[in-house]
Parts: structure tokens; C-alpha cells; sequence
């Protein structure tokens, strides 16, 4: 059984080889399957906003100017890709390495933690959403958005065998649901949808 340390060290060494590649691959997926998803999250950010495992900084087109935007990412090469968007959209954001399940950040520092399509490969989702909680200041709201396992059975079926495949060699998860993690976290879902056969959702959760 690998350690919590040596996942996180599969991921980033996962992320930092798909980085240069991750934004070509990622648009056509985007386009048929994650459509209006960061448009949703963006919509939804408030105040102080946290992204959590930001990736190549996609979600920064979404977010209102106004907004103090921060973001972590394990991957050194996937954050060097996220700066480079932030520049050239000429954003201030605060972006540093870090990992989602240790965020370096003190208790309720956010209004709002965002976190996109990431929780399926975080070696441990229920301690990374239990950091999304802990971030947050009382009454702040956690925005999610992530692929899950279909409520369809055949396609469920279909996720789980590629899941075999991925799961090993990439921490790649597509039957994972997050929001038992959240309810456990303590937080109180306000919204809810599921797209796309079920493999899509979307979470708007506050912390009492």
C-alpha cells in the first residue's frame, strides 16, 4: 500500500508530464461533456476565493476582475502554465505550490474555495475536502465541479473498467462521488446537479 507522501509524489510527477498537453487535451472534453461548468463556478465565487489544485489556471477567464483570486497546484509545471494565463489576462493572483491535502493556508482565510475536475485524482478526497472546509471563514461556500460515477448502470459499468486502467497508472478515479465527503465534512449542500448521464456534478456547499 503506497504511503499518503508517495501519492502525492505519483501525482506530480503525473501532472508535470501532462502539463505542456493538458489544455489541448483537455478543450474537446470541455466542449461535449464539461460545458457551462466554469461558467457555473464562476458565477457562483465570492470575496476571498481559493482554487484548489488550479491546474493551468482555465477557470481564471470565469472569475469577476474584482475578485482576490488564490490558487494551489502540486504540479510545478502545470502552475508555471497557470501564471503565464494569469498574465496574459492580465489578473493578479496569488498562485503557489501546494498540496490539496495540506493546504498552506490558516483556518478561515476564504469566502470561497473552488475546486475543478481535480478531486478525482487527489490521492485522498475526504482530507482535501476536509481542508476546503477548515480555509473557509463561517458562512463560506465550497464550489465543486468533477466527473462521477454515471447513473446509468452500463455506463457505470464502462467507467469502472477504464477506472482499472487508469486508477493505476495515472490516480485517475471516474466512479468516485464527492458528496458524501462533503456531507461528512460538515457542510450543508444548497445545490445540486448531476449532467451528462450523471457523470457530471456540480456542488454548492456552505460551512455553518
Amino acid at each position: 500500500m503506497p504511503t499518503r507522501d508517495a501519492g502525492t509524489a505519483r501525482q506530480r510527477r503525473v501532472w508535470d508530464k501532462a502539463a505542456s498537453s493538458y489544455d489541448r487535451q483537455i478543450g474537446l472534453f470541455e466542449r461535449i461533456w464539461f460545458d457551462g461548468g466554469r461558467e457555473w463556478l464562476g458565477a457562483r465565487a465570492r470575496g476571498r476565493v481559493l482554487e484548489v489544485a488550479i491546474g493551468t489556471g482555465r477557470n481564471l477567464p470565469f472569475y469577476d476582475p474584482a475578485l482576490r483570486v488564490s490558487g494551489v497546484e502540486l504540479s510545478p509545471a502545470m502552475l508555471a502554465v497557470a501564471r503565464r494565463r494569469a498574465a496574459d489576462l492580465d489578473r493578479p493572483v496569488d498562485l503557489c505550490e501546494g498540496d490539496a491535502e495540506r493546504l498552506p493556508y490558516d483556518d478561515a482565510s476564504f469566502d470561497t474555495v473552488v475546486c475543478a475536475l481535480s478531486l478525482c485524482a487527489i490521492p485522498d478526497p475526504r482530507r482535501a475536502i476536509a481542508e476546503m472546509h477548515r480555509v473557509l471563514v463561517p458562512g463560506g461556500e465550497l464550489l465543486l465541479l468533477d466527473h462521477v460515477g454515471s447513473t446509468w448502470p452500463p455506463l457505470y459499468a464502462l467507467q469502472w473498467l477504464v477506472e482499472q486502467v487508469t486508477g493505476r497508472s495515472a490516480g485517475e478515479h471516474l466512479t468516485r462521488r464527492q458528496l458524501p465527503h462533503v456531507e461528512d465534512a460538515g457542510f450543508v449542500v444548497a445545490e445540486r446537479q448531476r449532467l451528462k448521464a450523471g457523470t457530471i456534478e456540480r456542488i454548492r456547499a456552505a460551512k455553518p
